[in-house]
Order: structure tokens, then sequence, then C-alpha cells
């Protein structure tokens, strides 16, 4: 990922790039499963979006679990309209770098891929993740109707509990609704199974989070 010194508060509207009216230009095809990665997606599926510190080894935290049909990485929580990857680590579109997750609820629940989140990333260091510093580095959960903001606010607060006991200090993560989704650039998708040897720098706190969350415990 690019290193180099970022702004560590999101810009406000007037202070973000102008973007553009023009979408990523990607495959939508997932190099893995060979799934679609855009609308429409499968009857009975459902959608995710987290945002855990550098997308190339977070997408690869989801698609392998059994139950997720597909996964993509791209850009959310920010202001300007389709960025690119380079507007996005300038920290002046006010995006984070997430992972979307289509998933069949039948075979994985939201809980689950909530703990996944939890469990893959420190979400007490505010903007950054390890060595990668920014605001696109910050720990998120966009969600998709108020079921999936319950569950995410009941597993924060359980997780907090877990961490505190543990040692470490306050979650930073941000849950809000899920506004746009931007594609990341088609290099970026699936990164990590195309460069094997790539870099990753995600690590989890080894403290497990389905302990008192509901749908878990």
């Amino acid at each position: 990922m690019l290193m180099f010194r970022k702004p560590q508060s999101l810009p406000k509207p007037h202070e973000a790039l102008p973007g553009r009216d023009k979408p990523m230009d990607i495959s939508g095809i997932h190099f893995v499963s060979r799934n679609s990665m855009v609308a429409p997606h499968p009857p009975g599926t459902r959608v995710a979006l987290f945002g855990l510190g550098c997308f190339w080894g977070a997408e690869r935290c989801f698609w392998q679990r059994s139950g997720v049909f597909a996964t993509s990485v791209g850009y959310a929580g920010g202001i300007t309209p389709n960025p690119s990857y380079e507007e996005v680590c300038s920290g002046l579109t006010g995006h984070n770098e997430v992972v979307q997750v289509i998933f069949d609820p039948k075979e994985v629940s939201y809980e689950q891929l909530l703990a996944i989140f939890w469990e893959s990333h420190d979400p007490t260091q505010g903007m950054r993740q390890g060595n990668d510093v920014g605001t696109q580095y910050r720990s998120g959960i966009y969600t998709y109707g108020e079921a999936q903001a319950k569950a995410a606010r009941a597993s924060k607060k359980a997780y907090q509990k877990a961490l505190s006991k543990a040692g470490y200090g306050t979650i930073s993560t941000e849950i809000q609704a899920a506004g746009p989704y931007y594609f990341a650039e088609e290099y970026h998708q699936q990164y990590l199974a195309k460069n094997p040897a790539g870099y990753c720098g995600l690590g989890g706190t080894g403290v497990g989070c389905t302990a008192g969350v509901p749908g878990l415990s």
C-alpha cells in the first residue's frame, strides 16, 4: 500500500476532491469463485460491508468463509463520487477501504460475519491498522437495514467487554448506515489470490468475540 504521511481527520465536504460521474471499469467476475461480484445478486443472498484496514488482506478473510457467494473491495463512508485509489489514499475523499460481502444467510449468518470482522483486526487503533496509517484504514461497519445495525451495535458492546478484560482500549469502530459503495480498481480485486506473496498488514488481537454476542453465544 502507499506509504506517506496522510491526514488523521476526515475532510469536510468543501475540502473533498470532486471525483467523477463514471464508475470504475471492472470485470465483475470474482477471481477465486468465478461468481459475479456485481448486482443483481442471486435470490436470497444478502449484502454486508466492512472496513478493517488494508482491503487486500481483509477481503481474503471473507471469501474463504463457506456461505459467502462473492466478495469485492471498494470505497465507502466518504464524500467523493467514484474515487480512485490514489485519491482515497490522499485522505481527501473521506472514504474507507472496505470489503463488500455477498452471502447466503442460510449458510452463514450476519453475526458470523461480524465475528470474522472483529477477530481479523484491532478495532481500537483509530485512523490506522498496524503500520497502515490514514483515514482509509479506520474500522467501520456499514449496515443495510435496522437488523444489521442492531446486530452490529450488540456485537460491538459485547466485544468491548472482551477486549477490556484482555487489557485493550476503547473500540473506535464507526457503525453507520451504508451509503454509496464504489468498486476499487480491477487489480485490487482479490489481490492476494492474484499475488499470493503480496502485502497483508492485518493482525487481530487474539481475543475471540463469540461470548455474549447475540446469535453466537
